[in-house]
């Protein structure tokens, strides 16, 4: 995939609100290219989550058009998304969505026995990189939550993707490890030649950026 081109999207719950035309991003034609890093900043409620809920097909409640190099997302069909999350669209979910009860290394096989895409001692490197190794074959529930988005985060990169969706990726991190990451980002975005789509409600991941957008 090329380019992502949203038309005038605008949340259900925002069709009525006033200071969703002030957004540079609802209501107007943004594009987004791969190969291009972009931040998506706003304040709590402004509708960050629900940008990547939309990009990745988990949410349909918006008006406007979500164009996949031309293909208007609504009429895909299931098979079609599963194309797409397997080998287009990667996503770090702001509730990191992980198994508790599953180690580290078992969390990450979820994603890779899928995709085929990481040898094993690749994911080593990535886990010892974001400095997790120590942990990997304890139960996710038992770390905190910034090692939880560590975790997420290496997900992320267990996959292929034309574009890698960032949802608030350093909430819980401090400084070092946010660096950390934008690295990986950078390293991984560009043997990949992805675009890479970022929320922040302030405390923004450390990458060279093309564009920000303010949601």
């Amino acid at each position: 995939m090329e380019q992502i081109v949203l038309q005038r999207v605008v949340p259900a719950v925002f069709a009525d609100r006033p200071d969703a035309r002030t957004s540079e991003v609802w209501g107007c034609e943004v594009t987004l290219r791969r190969g291009e890093y972009c931040l998506f900043e706003a304040e709590s409620g402004a509708g960050k989550s629900s940008l990547c809920a939309f990009l990745y097909g988990l949410r349909g409640d918006y008006a406007g058009r979500i164009l996949f190099d031309g293909a208007e997302s609504r009429t895909l069909l299931p098979a079609a998304w599963e194309g797409l999350r397997r080998r287009s669209l990667s996503c770090l979910f702001q509730d990191l969505r992980l198994f508790g009860e599953l180690t580290v290394k078992e969390n990450l096989a979820l994603k890779n026995d899928l995709t085929g895409f990481r040898r094993p001692e690749e994911i080593d490197r990535l886990l010892d990189a974001a400095g997790l190794a120590p942990k990997r074959d304890e139960p996710v529930a038992r770390l905190s939550l910034g090692q939880q988005q560590r975790v997420a985060f290496v997900r992320c990169l267990c996959q292929p993707f034309d574009f890698l969706l960032l949802d608030e990726p350093v909430s819980h991190l401090d400084a070092a490890n946010g660096e950390t990451l934008a690295s990986l980002v950078v390293e991984e975005a560009r043997r990949q030649g992805a675009g890479v789509l970022v929320t922040s409600v302030g405390n923004r991941l450390p990458l060279p950026y093309h564009k920000i957008y303010r949601l």
